[in-house]
């Protein structure tokens, strides 16, 4: 156990401690309410994943269109439990009489479990999926994430699974590209106060990456990944004080040139790097509305035929 790692699990406990709190002073903490709890199989001997699920009534009819979705964490952060309104929203409002169930799925974090750690459990989370049929309508498999949990489900989709295995994919202000020399990225707003610091960002790739591990890796860096490798249906959102912003669309404008492929890219303008996790009714009207644009847009990628 080196000296830089026991540095940085301390440093990764402090952050936890003042998010947890900061969590609790602006939105009551993480309060979910799933429809369901179902522990499912993990590749490692005793080992589970706990999930959330969000279904209607009507999506009880099987096997229905499904959304695998993951958390943003910066790689090391609890915060399953955070799109708690997103899940919702998306069970209520994709198309009546097929309307998508809902699973929300945690994944291990460095620096306690580096990399691949996290993205064993979204791969172990996916092949649930998949190995049930009789449950889930496997023409109808998207994925969503917001920012480390977007990063997961770019690596996944275009690296580990066979073209064609996802109907859609859904990514909130990911972080795309963890290759050396990004440590100064730049937000479009220059004037939003809500950056990550790029220390911080250091720490989350230091924590998640192991030493001598490639950075550059697409399983890593989805924007070394190669394109056609990506689902067909994009939505891409970011925000204009994010640093991450320019990325993820460079991303996307990628794969808006490939023939047959429908990409959506959307920049919130006025919000910052997961905005609309604090956001609530008394937010500031653009937040509100960018908010419900974004989840707007994200059920309209679900419902289209």
């Amino acid at each position: 156990m080196s000296i830089q790692y026991c540095i940085d699990r301390c440093l990764a406990a402090i952050l936890r401690g003042i998010v947890l709190v900061l969590g609790y002073v602006v939105r009551g903490g993480i309060n979910p309410h799933p429809d369901e709890i179902r522990h499912i199989p993990s590749r490692d001997a005793g080992r589970s994943i706990k999930v959330h699920i969000y279904r209607t009534p009507s999506s009880n009819s099987t096997p229905s269109p499904v959304l695998i979705n993951f958390h943003g964490s910066g790689f090391l952060l609890p915060q399953h439990g955070e799109d708690d309104d997103y899940c919702r929203h998306i069970a209520n409002e994709t198309n009546t009489g097929r309307k998508y169930t809902v699973l929300d799925v945690p994944y291990r974090l460095a620096p306690e479990h580096p990399f691949p750690a996290a993205l064993n459990d979204v791969q172990d989370a996916i092949n649930y999926v998949l190995g049930r049929p009789d449950e889930f309508d496997l023409a109808r498999v998207s994925l969503s994430g917001f920012s480390a949990g977007a990063n997961l489900v770019l690596a996944a989709s275009a690296n580990l699974f066979p073209e064609e295995t996802f109907r859609s994919l859904i990514a909130f202000y990911p972080v795309t590209d963890l290759s050396p020399g990004t440590g100064n990225k730049v937000a479009p707003n220059a004037q939003e106060k809500k950056k990550i610091p790029p220390f911080i960002a250091s720490l989350f790739n230091r924590c998640y990456i192991p030493v001598g591990v490639d950075h550059r890796d697409p399983r890593i860096s989805p924007r070394f990944a190669q394109v056609e490798r990506f689902p067909r249906r994009v939505l891409m959102i970011t925000a204009d004080g994010d640093t991450l912003a320019p990325e993820g669309e460079e991303l996307a404008a990628q794969l808006s040139k490939l023939e047959g492929r429908h990409v959506v890219c959307r920049r919130m303008v006025g919000c910052a790097h997961g905005w609309d996790k604090s956001t609530r009714s008394s937010s500031p009207q653009h937040e509100v509305e960018a908010k419900e644009q974004a989840y707007r847009l994200a059920v309209e990628m679900l419902n289209e035929s």
